[in-house]
């Protein structure tokens, strides 16, 4: 297959845990035909939604232990997205307007023929926070609102909480407040901006010491480890980004339990890879942009999860 990747610039990429990376490596060991481009690359152009893009092959160097580097790319060219075998979204958030302006470009790619993972109308459609309201028997207490009156009386219900902004990732801006909190008025006017901006608070579950549960869905089945990011010493966030550290576990009841009722719905709304979070026996959100984890269930267990993608990614083309 020939197949076009929107993603982040290659240098930021470390290859030794990127779940882009573990795609790439996979498809290219199956002779697939790798090529490139950045957000700012997908454009309308002559009536059709084109590409600036660069072939890429792997050479094979790691990106942090070898001068070589671990990519060569051809000179960049144009070509309708209709004309790759598939096109994968790998772009991380912020989900900002560029992001959503990308989906509307890309859906108007997909009505000329393109094949894109994941569909680009359900990446808009599913705020990674918000999402997990379609299934609130899954949820621990939670509350969306601006309103810092609201907020402070789900403070003083619940007494311990955390609060967050609904376009963040890798935990930036994630705060524990407690009843008693001195500063809590503070943490609530900076994160709504005065009132002008939705947050959403949730009861804490004490279980995220045992570590946030990033469970991956592919194709609407559940890869059989999840990758329990447990937070370092002093932290309530588990995310990798700030400093948890990552175990492999199988798939608990209540896990499967969660990934059966959601998987097969989301499959079918065109969201071919997805990652819940999950903390003890509740769903906190559902990632859908760029979903990762990959190289680290690998890694531990042995389960080839990039194989399994690129598996799904071929059916899925055929079909």
């Amino acid at each position: 297959m020939k197949i076009a990747i929107i993603l982040d610039p290659l240098d930021q990429i470390k290859t030794y845990k990127d779940t882009t990376y573990a795609m790439m490596a996979e498809a290219a060991a199956r002779g697939h035909e790798l090529h490139i481009l950045m957000l700012d690359g997908v454009m309308w152009k002559h009536g059709r939604v084109i590409g600036e893009s660069c072939r890429l092959e792997l050479t094979g160097a790691e990106s942090t232990e070898h001068t070589e580097r671990w990519y060569r790319t051809e000179l960049p060219r144009e070509d309708p997205l209709a004309e790759f075998d598939a096109v994968l979204m790998r772009k991380d958030p912020p989900f900002d307007m560029e992001y959503v302006t990308a989906t509307w470009l890309l859906e108007l790619a997909t009505r000329e023929g393109a094949r894109v993972f994941n569909d680009p109308r359900a990446l808009r459609d599913h705020s990674e926070k918000l999402a997990i309201a379609e299934f609130p028997q899954f949820t621990a207490p939670t509350l969306v609102t601006r309103m810092e009156k609201q907020i402070h009386a789900f403070i003083d219900a619940h007494a311990d909480v955390v609060v967050k902004p609904l376009d963040g990732m890798g935990g930036a801006q994630v705060f524990r407040v407690t009843d008693a909190d001195p500063n809590r008025n503070v943490i609530v006017e900076t994160l709504t901006w005065h009132g002008a901006r939705s947050i959403m608070a949730q009861r804490y579950i004490p279980e995220i010491r045992e570590g946030d549960k990033r469970i991956l869905l592919i194709a609407g089945e559940p890869v059989p480890y999840s990758l329990a990011r447990i937070p370092k010493a002093g932290e309530t966030r588990g995310n990798l980004a700030a400093g948890g550290s990552g175990v492999a576990r199988p798939l608990s009841a209540r896990d499967l339990e969660i990934a059966a009722a959601l998987g097969p719905e989301l499959a079918r709304r065109g969201l071919l890879l997805v990652g819940l979070d999950v903390i003890g026996d509740y769903l906190t959100e559902v990632n859908v942009t760029s979903p990762t984890c990959f190289q680290e269930i690998r890694e531990q267990t042995g389960c080839n999860v990039a194989a399994l993608f690129i598996d799904a990614l071929e059916k899925a083309c055929a079909a």
